[in-house]
């Protein structure tokens, strides 16, 4: 059995299910035991009573599950939650579980890719794929009796992935420059430059300064009062037809209605036909 990286002091959980051997069981608790020495701890769950246990939160350093030789565990996404919950920030997951390397929507074991999906999603980082290797006789006949799967296509696949080095609902103080910023310092102006823009009060008192009246803007023209005449539109009766001209605005109204060029000719009354 691999170490897994486990060393003395460490706090490691095995989880099995019915498909665990017993005896390999205790030969793996055995093993881990040396690993972790006096001070370390090693926990064993039953994988169906995982989710009921009182494991506080940030409680193990290392999970190991379906390790244990002749295993065939499959994880629900809830499993990998608790999971999650229950490791140390930083802390770690190993798996094993039989995979399929196709795909099939009747069958009750995932592939590999949407394995390492479902641990990203239960909350895990750095989700990768170790190893993969055949399925041994004994554990295609514990897959058949504890699984009812004879699929063909089925391969073990050891899986890890970290939990973040923070714990859900942590928050943090943003550390913020309190440094005093220097001030904004404005490019030189040229004096004369300066002076040339500048108008100040004792400029409109110089005598060299030549103001323009606004009278003299306007021409002799423009003071003229316009002709009324020549404001006025074209007559109606100027034409040939006796016809409301194009300037008078038919309203259906109850009295009569005048064109704008005052004709007697462009008199209309509701009902009639413009004429």
């Amino acid at each position: 059995m691999a170490d897994f990286g486990i060393s003395a002091g460490q706090a490691v959980a095995v989880v099995w299910d019915k498909s665990s051997p017993v005896e390999a069981l205790k030969d793996v608790v055995d093993k881990l035991q040396v690993l972790t020495g006096d001070k370390g701890q090693v926990s064993v769950e039953n994988m169906s009573q995982l989710l009921q246990s009182a494991h506080k939160e940030s409680s193990f350093d290392v999970i190991l599950s379906g390790v244990v030789p002749g295993s065939v565990t499959l994880h629900s996404a809830e499993v990998l939650a608790e999971m999650a919950r229950i490791l140390k920030p930083g802390g770690c997951l190993f798996l094993k579980e039989p995979v399929e390397t196709a795909v099939d929507k009747d069958s009750k074991v995932k592939t590999a890719s949407k394995l390492c999906s479902t641990l990203t999603l239960s909350g895990l980082v750095e989700v990768k794929e170790l190893q993969r290797e055949s399925l041994s006789p004994e554990e295609k006949q514990s897959i058949q009796e504890h699984l009812g799967c004879n699929s063909e296509s089925l391969l073990s696949v050891q899986i890890t992935g970290k939990k973040p080095n923070f714990e859900v609902g942590s928050s943090s103080q943003l550390k913020l420059s309190t440094t005093k910023k220097s001030p904004l310092v404005k490019p030189a102006v040229d004096p004369a430059t300066a002076k040339l823009w500048t108008l100040s009060a004792n400029d409109m008192e110089d005598e060299s300064m030549d103001l323009i009246d606004s009278d003299e803007l306007l021409d002799p023209e423009d003071l003229k009062k316009p002709d009324p005449a020549s404001l006025r539109a074209a007559s109606c009766g100027e034409r040939k037809k006796r016809k409301a001209c194009k300037n008078c605005c038919i309203t259906v109204v109850s009295f009569p209605v005048f064109c704008r060029c005052g004709s007697s000719l462009c008199r209309i009354l509701v009902g009639s036909e413009g004429e």
